[in-house]
């Protein structure tokens, strides 16, 4: 089903991928389709405001899926753009109830902060993730004793319920990985992520254990920048990008940092930092190498853990 131009032809239909998209996905969706139909008429914001009783930022936070919407809200709305046949209305409205779906980490809302949730959303409808790590294995790759010590680290003063319940969210996050369609994740480590012992050796012989297992899945791929590199491409530190199959969907970068994150999808940035994990890629060891490696570095702290 499509919705009209301005003009009376049609514009691109409402992605079939939307229909399995989380409610993140949807709200972005629905918003670049209302965004379009009102520049397609010339519709200024104020005025799109006024028809729904609101201000213009409201209807660009709807506009960027960065709030939820009622049903009336994206009626008036259609009304104004002109959209008034129900054939084209239906697509549209009925996305609104689906939009607006808590997903499964909103159980996890207790410790889990807003800038966060958004990324977490954005993971599991991704089709393709791509993670640079400097100091820390993945969050997707993390064992459940690594991001133990992860989580304590990061929190020192939380009690051991509510490090209990970081660590499953982050255990949670990885059965995407698992579903019949999982998303490609492609993660290159610098060298200091294995090296250091976070958590002592044993948890470190057991995080390498998880990633070699994580290895036999199709859908993962692990490359590790050596020492040797020296400087490279990726000095500004750990970052993310994440591919949809969604076409109002661009490419969002995402760097982390203590108490925020911040989201890149503009053409520009996001060009850049592809061609940083590209050059990463190249100057990462072969894929085809990363498990001998692994086990060495295994086997490096297992002889340290036995030394008299």
């Amino acid at each position: 089903m499509t919705t009209p131009h301005a003009d009376g032809g049609p514009v691109a239909p409402l992605a079939i991928a939307a229909q399995r998209g989380n409610s993140t996905v949807l709200r972005i969706v629905l918003g670049a389709q209302l965004r379009r139909l009102r520049e397609q008429r010339g519709i200024r914001l104020e005025e799109a405001g006024y028809a729904i009783r609101a201000s213009h930022s409201k209807v660009s936070r709807m506009e960027l899926g960065r709030v939820g919407f009622r049903l009336r809200d994206v009626a008036d709305l259609l009304t104004l753009y002109g959209v008034t046949d129900d054939a084209d209305r239906e697509p549209l409205l009925s996305l609104v109830d689906r939009a607006n779906l808590a997903g499964w980490w909103h159980n996890y809302s207790d410790v889990l902060p807003a800038w966060f949730e958004t990324y977490v959303s954005l993971e599991e409808a991704a089709t393709g993730i791509r993670n640079y790590e400097v100091q820390f294995v993945p969050g997707l790759l993390q064992s459940e004793g690594y991001a133990r010590a992860v989580v304590q680290l990061g929190f020192p003063s939380a009690t051991p319920a509510e490090v209990d319940r970081r660590v499953r969210l982050r255990l949670a996050r990885q059965r995407l990985l698992h579903r019949p369609d999982p998303p490609r994740l492609w993660a290159v480590l610098d060298e200091a992520v294995l090296r250091r012992p976070l958590g002592g050796v044993e948890a470190m012989c057991e995080q390498i254990d998880h990633i070699l297992e994580a290895l036999e899945l199709p859908n993962v791929t692990v490359q590790i920048v050596p020492f040797s590199v020296g400087g490279h491409a990726a000095a500004g530190g750990p970052f993310s990008i994440l591919r949809f199959s969604q076409p109002d969907l661009p490419d969002v970068v995402y760097m982390e940092q203590l108490t925020s994150a911040v989201y890149l999808e503009k053409r520009d940035d996001v060009d850049r930092y592809l061609e940083v994990m590209e050059r990463l890629c190249i100057e990462a060891e072969p894929a085809t190498r990363t498990r001998e490696i692994l086990l060495g570095i295994r086997e490096g702290f297992r002889s340290r853990s036995t030394a008299p």
